[in-house]
């Protein structure tokens, strides 16, 4: 399982190297992970996702 910072830091550098593209990235990666059964693995990238989302911040109307 990885830490905190270990999220961020990975959420941090995707947004950096992919922009907006790399939430779904985290999406993609974790249904990946789910498909194959690693559950632990999809879990974490769902934390990376959503990590991603917070620092995005709201959507703008």
């Amino acid at each position: 399982m990885m830490s905190e910072m270990q999220i961020h830091t990975i959420a941090r550098q995707m947004m950096e190297q992919h922009g907006l593209t790399a939430i779904a990235q985290a999406a993609r990666n974790a249904q990946a992970c789910e498909s194959k059964g690693n559950t632990e693995e999809a879990k974490e990238w769902r934390h990376v996702e959503d990590a991603m989302k917070m620092m995005r911040g709201p959507h703008q109307s």
